[in-house]
């Protein structure tokens, strides 16, 4: 790996500098991806960014990374940053634009934060380059899994998750075998309706849905996060990370948001990892990985903690868990189906289209309008997601 030497004294493990690209780095992932270089800058060097239109906050970035190339996916915003840059800052423009940064790019890693399906080609792009992957974004190994799973496994890439839960199953199995996994627990914090009579959902409002009770995160995951959708898309990522069944993973609602994820093996153990909700903890570790690096972040303070509160999660009353798991069991095209439909429906859902519960109807409604072809191609996965865009948007 480049950038690697020694602790100075001859003892100890050799330091790694990641070269790090950041695709979405005016997001919340972003953003924090930033913090983590300047916590620890022996260990982390962002050498390129990538944004959809957030030119603004772009060039305060490139000010204060240094960066030499940036991709602006917006073509109207790819104008105003180049105007707005300094001149030996290289623009890369649109959808093409984000894959060419990735083919350009010194990086070693490519911390992947887009949300939708806009990350995937770049991500199969950083596979066929050899570049290891830090992944923020479900969106790709819910539609396209098999496929990334496969292609880094050819290629020799490391796929490192980035969701706080997907990092801490990973930092729990420390390269285990998925013979010896009995369960893959996934905490929810539940959202901010975890106890809300059923009858009441229809009169949710987008301000209600979208005061979540422990993270701050961007509008869409947010509001997956209220219908749980959020927690159903990482069932299914953590079967193509982990490779287990989908009857291997499981949801525990954890409203503290303290315990991250577990890991049940086959002798009854149960392994968890536990931190403050802040997204510095995942980024750090996925970058660093294998080492545990010292940094600036608040430990816990289990005294101050008292208990931990864990409850089943209401599957009657949000269907999305149950939604999810049909989709991953059946794989092929209908993950993809699942989360083209589910992006629609919660864009319908913030214009006041549809009604809150109307986000996991109309998700299962084009589900099962769907014909599913197994073990997709790329084009057949893209097809799939426009096909359920269509088909959700005319019913919303």
């Amino acid at each position: 790996m480049r950038g690697t030497t020694g602790d100075g004294n001859g003892t100890g493990p050799a330091v790694r500098r990641r070269k790090v690209l950041v695709l979405g780095s005016t997001g919340s992932i972003g953003h924090s991806a930033l913090k983590v270089a300047k916590d620890v800058p022996d260990h982390m060097e962002i050498v390129g960014l990538a944004a959809r239109s957030s030119v603004d906050t772009l060039v305060a970035q490139v000010a204060e990374t240094g960066v030499k190339q940036v991709a602006v996916t917006d073509a109207a915003a790819a104008v105003r940053a180049r105007e707005l840059l300094p001149k030996d800052v290289e623009v890369f423009a649109g959808d093409e634009g984000l894959v060419e940064l990735v083919r350009q790019s010194e990086a070693d890693m490519v911390l992947v934060a887009i949300v939708g399906t806009a990350g995937l080609r770049p991500t199969l792009e950083a596979i066929e380059k050899g570049m290891d992957l830090a992944v923020a974004s479900k969106e790709i190994l819910v539609m396209a899994g098999e496929a990334v799973m496969g292609a880094a496994r050819e290629k020799g890439v490391a796929v490192l998750p980035v969701d706080s839960e997907h990092n801490a199953i990973f930092q729990c199995l420390e390269g285990r075998s998925s013979s010896e996994v009995r369960r893959l627990i996934l905490t929810a914090s539940g959202g901010p309706f975890r106890e809300a009579p059923a009858e009441s959902l229809a009169s949710v409002t987008v301000a209600q849905a979208l005061k979540h009770p422990t993270w701050t995160m961007g509008t869409k995951i947010t509001i997956d996060s209220a219908t749980l959708f959020n927690k159903g898309l990482e069932m299914i990522e953590a079967r193509w990370l982990f490779d287990v069944p989908m009857s291997r993973v499981d949801v525990i609602v954890h409203p503290q948001s303290i315990v991250h994820s577990m890991v049940e093996f086959v002798d009854s153990s149960v392994l968890a990892q536990l931190s403050h909700s802040d997204m510095c903890f995942p980024i750090q570790y996925a970058v660093t990985w294998p080492q545990r690096v010292v940094n600036s972040l608040q430990p816990l303070d289990f005294a101050k903690l008292a208990s931990l509160h864990f409850e089943a999660p209401r599957v009657d009353v949000f269907p999305a868990l149950r939604l999810a798991r049909e989709a991953g069991e059946a794989g092929g095209t209908l993950p993809a189906v699942l989360n083209a439909a589910n992006e629609v429906a919660v864009e319908a859902f913030l214009q006041g289209r549809i009604k809150f519960p109307g986000i996991w109807e109309l998700v299962e409604r084009v589900m099962q309008a769907h014909d599913q072809v197994a073990h997709p191609d790329l084009e057949t996965i893209l097809e799939a997601d426009r096909w359920a865009r269509e088909k959700a948007g005319e019913w919303s």
